[in-house]
């Protein structure tokens, strides 16, 4: 049995008391609903979709990495295609910014097989053409991953919301094991790359970021990476230089990418 479906398999078992205390998505409809999350944003890709987004920094944008490749091709997108609108609600954003570079943690590997690895190493920073200096919006702070059945929440876009984005201010952390998170947070396509919060008082820290979701036997869960050492990569990886693609190429070839994990069986596993 693979590891990702031990590790649902675990969350199952407590998925349906996890899930009567979960609360459930509130769009964010006005001004005073949004007040605070304007950092988060949803990011446009090619014209084809969308992922979510927040800032980290006035010009760093956290999300996932396979929001950084087509896929029907397997290929980098374009950055110069990409877009991010800050607090995107109902046709506005408080700021708009195209992307300068983006980089995918170096052992992300898009193939479309459901792993481990792939979850574990989906993370992706991105650098914004400007800073955004708006005092509406204030970068997350970011914080160690939560503990199994810690209370979190996300804000994310959807494909069936992509208008608005939605908080769900109370889900759980259902299992955690080797930088992998399983918790019982709603999510669905277009929320890729939103940010799972630790929420304490008034402050807000992203503690994760929504990689994929899968279903066992009706019940949902989604999934996610940690973000201590793969955000430290990620930043090293900003500053040695790379990340811009203003042509779309092929992934390159990674021969010793790990197998473990192929050939997923007994979880319905899509990217959101």
């Amino acid at each position: 049995m693979t590891r990702i479906v031990v590790l649902i398999l675990w969350a199952f078992a407590f998925s349906n008391s996890a899930s009567a205390q979960s609360s459930s998505l509130k769009r964010l409809n006005t001004g005073d609903d949004s007040r605070g999350w304007e950092a988060v944003g949803r990011l446009d890709v090619a014209g084809k979709g969308f992922c979510t987004g927040a800032l980290i920094a006035p010009d760093l944008v956290l999300t996932a990495a396979h929001c950084l490749y087509d896929r029907d091709t397997g290929a980098r997108v374009d950055t110069d295609t990409m877009e991010f609108r800050a607090g995107w609600r109902d046709g506005r954003a408080s700021a708009y910014r195209h992307v300068r570079r983006a980089v995918a943690h170096p052992d992300y590997v898009y193939d479309g097989t459901a792993t481990t690895d792939r979850v574990r190493n989906d993370l992706a920073l991105i650098e914004l053409d400007r800073p955004i200096r708006n005092t509406k919006v204030i970068p997350f702070e970011t914080a160690e991953r939560p503990k199994k059945g810690d209370q979190i929440g996300v804000v994310s876009y959807a494909l069936d919301r992509s208008e608005a984005p939605s908080l769900q201010e109370l889900c759980h952390v259902m299992a955690r094991q080797k930088g992998v998170l399983v918790m019982s947070c709603e999510v669905n396509f277009g929320s890729s790359g939103a940010p799972i919060f630790s929420i304490e008082g008034d402050t807000a820290k992203i503690v994760s970021v929504v990689s994929a979701k899968a279903e066992v036997k009706g019940i949902p869960v989604s999934l996610g990476t940690a973000l201590e050492s793969p955000l430290a990569r990620l930043r090293a990886e900003l500053a040695a230089g790379r990340g811009r693609f203003s042509v779309v190429g092929t992934q390159e070839s990674r021969a010793a990418a790990s197998q473990e994990g192929r050939g997923i069986s007994g979880a319905k596993f899509v990217k959101p």
